[in-house]
């Protein structure tokens, strides 16, 4: 079954009702309803009245719905996990996981898929254990609460987290879960972001996570397969058929050798760019 597109996933204020019913046009594949961060103390119950209110009207098409909730050892999170329990979601997104023992807590509230925060030092270090839990559908890298806690300085390439991204990438890979990459927090530096976007997608990030819908465009682009990589994917994949036709077990494509480990990733590039013709159709 191919994975659906998760090439962007906009964070959206729970208590914003314009907010929320601006998103039903936009052009993302992911939205993060947000409980947590987003909302203030005050409104914190208001929030998941309005937001259960605006699931319920539906609209949102092919998106994937995620709520995010606040952590269970803070006064709203067992309240937001019952209301979330509730609502018409696709998913429950907990921050600061720092181990499956996070995961069974929230497992024993709500029938739903759960996505992980990978924002804390010790859940970096237990990333492996976390994919593994039969619940978790998703890791979010949570990079901004994570740079907070290793006291990292900000540079651009990013080099100071490098480590706890791949990490939990291969912890992700190894249990077959989706892997966010975290926030760009400069929304108007449309450079530095797809810099960022491409950075991810090199190492190999499904997509990122985004505060701003301006962030989108340059997201969207930068996880999906490009028309020269789906040609390469096309050729590879022509070239390998003739090969195994002619009783060989490799193939010659631009002068390199293609074998069947390289089909699988051609037929995952191909699968991959008709899922997102088929959400961007909607």
């Amino acid at each position: 079954m191919t994975q659906r597109p998760t090439r962007s996933a906009l964070y959206i204020p729970g208590s914003k009702e314009r907010a929320l019913d601006k998103a039903r046009g936009l052009a993302t594949d992911v939205i993060l309803f947000d409980l947590e961060d987003a909302v203030a103390v005050e409104e914190k119950g208001n929030a998941r009245a309005t937001l259960a209110a605006e699931l319920a009207k539906g609209g949102y098409g092919p998106r994937l719905r995620i709520v995010r909730i606040n952590a269970l050892d803070t006064p709203w999170g067992t309240e937001d996990a019952a209301a979330v329990a509730q609502m018409d979601c696709d998913a429950v997104l907990l921050p600061k996981v720092n181990g499956p023992d996070d995961i069974d807590a929230l497992a024993a509230l709500v029938d739903l898929p759960i996505w992980a925060m990978m924002e804390t030092p010790l859940g970096v270090l237990n990333a492996a254990a976390i994919a593994a839990h039969g619940r978790v559908q998703g890791f979010v890298m949570g990079t901004n609460d994570l740079a907070k806690d290793l006291n990292t300085r900000t540079v651009a390439n990013r080099e100071p987290l490098l480590m706890s991204l791949q990490m939990c990438l291969l912890a992700a890979r190894a249990h077959g879960v989706i892997a966010l990459d975290g926030v760009y927090n400069a929304f108007k530096d449309d450079d530095g972001l797809r810099a960022e976007c491409e950075q991810g997608r090199d190492m190999g990030f499904d997509g990122k996570t985004l505060i701003h819908p301006a962030q989108l465009a340059i997201a969207n682009a930068a996880f999906a397969p490009t028309g020269a990589e789906i040609d390469l994917a096309n050729r590879q994949i022509a070239a390998f058929d003739a090969a195994e036709a002619a009783g060989q077990g490799v193939a010659v494509v631009d002068g390199k050798i293609v074998e069947n480990l390289h089909i699988v990733t051609a037929r995952a590039t191909l699968e991959k760019a008709k899922a997102i013709a088929e959400m961007d159709a909607t």
